[in-house]
């Protein structure tokens, strides 16, 4: 069997790099295939500050000719997460004080330019280049990485295998076609056939059209994203990749989500056996949210980008709702993304003092205090690939109410509003349908009905605390997807399935009349 090194290549990786979830799942995959005896690296743009993060750096190889200019190849080691990092350094395309957006939230002009620069030093690096371990499978995650496995196969580098990983099909990195010269993409490559999709270069489409194996984060995310409702565009391309479309559900650092060690906590760990300093967390966050001093009150968070993709348009209309229905209801808010949402919750909060607070941001040490104060996380979402903060939440003991899409609909379990209350002692949260106002207040109200029961409460608890969500079982469908990949018999076996797509791709351009374009 041969051995597998991989490249991972990604926008972000905690905790060098982090917007959202994106980041903590490649840390967390990053790191069990290593635990696993995987070799890996992790390429990751030198944005500002982060190579001072990493311990042993050295420079190992100059890259000329890059889309943005000249860069550099930055080697190091991350002492948080223990991985191995390849850093690529151009300061005229990643030192800025924000990693896609600038300071008024407003993308990067140039984005095109700084991703297509890190695709072509991955390949660059497939290729190989002096001093650095030649990869035999490459593992592009999201847009960001989308143009890797264009180029692998642009290249002819028939002996590197690539991955695409979909953590959010909405998120496609879109430009102007006129641009893909100046980028390095090939012209046979430019057309609807391959990385064009509505007349505009598609990064995400380049990655899913060329990558040998395409995965995404949830089983139901998978069935979703081949439909017209969920397929943002792309579910024709995606039902044509259906044989070669794999399901990995994420998984979560069980290690640094963990009340009974969290830093964070202080001396107010608590574990599934003894909830006792939970009280005192909710007391503490009621003390730094502004909350009045109430143990018996229902405590609410809300923690996730304030957008309409996770319904915080909907929240601002049920949660004046809720709170004249629910006396004793508080919502604690952190996050930030829309502007004009952010300014709704806001003044929902001065509507509501010492019941309602809204904290613009996010920091991740007050995300922990988050969960470890609330009762209960309001999570809901018109799509949600995987969903990761429900799990942190869980593993904190405060029940999340999510959205019966994506990852959520498989990791949360609940019988549903008409099961009888015996039946959720079996639940470990609830879920509801629709993205109305009416569902969310009754999703809501059904959460503090439960929580008037204080066994049945705590028997839910103890189901979402004591849930296995690590990455454990994940890493092992990934290392055998790696092995099928650069195993002796899969070069025969990934030149087969190309012939077969080809041979079908030939016959339904031969029924239609139309002709075939060459291959790339």
């Amino acid at each position: 069997m041969a051995k597998i090194r991989t490249l991972i290549v990604a926008g972000e990786a905690f905790p060098l790099a982090k917007t959202g979830g994106l980041g903590d799942a490649i840390t967390g995959m990053a790191r069990a295939l290593a635990q696993a005896g995987i070799p890996l690296t992790v390429l990751l743009p030198a944005y500002r500050g982060v190579r001072a993060r990493l311990k042993r750096v050295r420079e190992v190889a100059p890259l000329h000719n890059l889309p943005g200019g000249d860069a550099r190849l930055i080697a190091g080691t991350c002492p948080q997460s223990g991985l191995d990092f390849l850093l690529l350094e151009n300061d005229a395309l990643y030192d800025r004080a924000g990693i896609y957006l600038d300071e008024q939230g407003c993308e990067y002009g140039d984005n095109a330019v700084r991703y297509a620069a890190l695709a072509h030093a991955a390949a660059r690096v497939a290729g190989g280049l002096p001093g650095i371990v030649r990869p035999n499978l490459v593992h592009a995650h999201d847009w960001h990485a989308g143009l890797v496995p264009l180029l692998l196969r642009a290249q002819g580098l028939r002996d590197t295998r690539s991955v695409m990983t979909i953590h959010n099909l909405a998120f496609q990195g879109q430009f102007p076609l006129e641009c893909a010269a100046a980028l390095g993409i090939p012209e046979r490559c430019r057309g609807s056939d391959g990385a064009a999709a509505w007349g505009r270069l598609n990064f995400l489409k380049a990655g899913i059209r060329y990558a040998d194996r395409v995965t995404t984060v949830s089983h139901t995310y998978a069935r979703e994203i081949m439909t017209p409702a969920f397929g943002c565009g792309l579910d024709d391309l995606l039902r044509q990749r259906a044989g070669d479309l794999l399901p990995i559900p994420n998984g979560i650092d069980d290690i640094l989500w963990n009340p009974a060690r969290d830093p964070q906590l202080g001396a107010l760990r608590f574990s599934v056996r003894d909830l006792s300093n939970k009280a005192r967390c909710k007391a503490a966050l009621q003390h730094e949210y502004g909350l009045e001093a109430a143990a018996g009150t229902a405590l609410v968070a809300m923690g996730s980008r304030l957008t309409e993709q996770k319904m915080a348009d909907v929240a601002v209309q049920a949660l004046p709702e809720a709170l004249e229905r629910h006396p004793e209801l508080q919502v604690a808010i952190l996050g930030r993304g829309d502007r004009r949402l952010e300014d709704a919750l806001q003044e929902l909060a001065r509507r509501y003092p010492g019941r309602c607070a809204a904290h613009i941001g996010y920091d991740e040490a007050a995300a922990h205090r988050l969960h470890a104060g609330s009762d209960i996380l309001l999570h809901a979402s018109r799509f949600e690939p995987f969903g990761l903060t429900p799990l942190y939440a869980m593993r904190y003991g405060a029940l999340p109410i999510g959205s019966r899409v994506g990852g959520m609909a498989d990791t949360i379990e609940d019988p549903g509003p008409r099961a009888p209350l015996s039946a959720m002692a079996s639940a470990n949260g609830l879920l509801f349908d629709g993205d109305s106002p009416a569902a969310m207040c009754e999703a809501i109200a059904r959460a503090v009905h439960l929580r008037e029961h204080a066994l049945l409460w705590r028997a839910m608890q103890r189901n979402a605390m004591s849930a296995d969500f690590s990455w454990r079982s994940a890493i092992g469908l990934y290392a055998s997807l790696y092995r099928s990949l650069t195993g002796p018999d899969a070069r025969d076996a990934v030149a087969a399935r190309a012939d077969r797509a080809l041979g079908a791709a030939l016959g339904a351009r031969q029924q239609s009349g139309s002709a075939m374009p060459a291959p790339v």
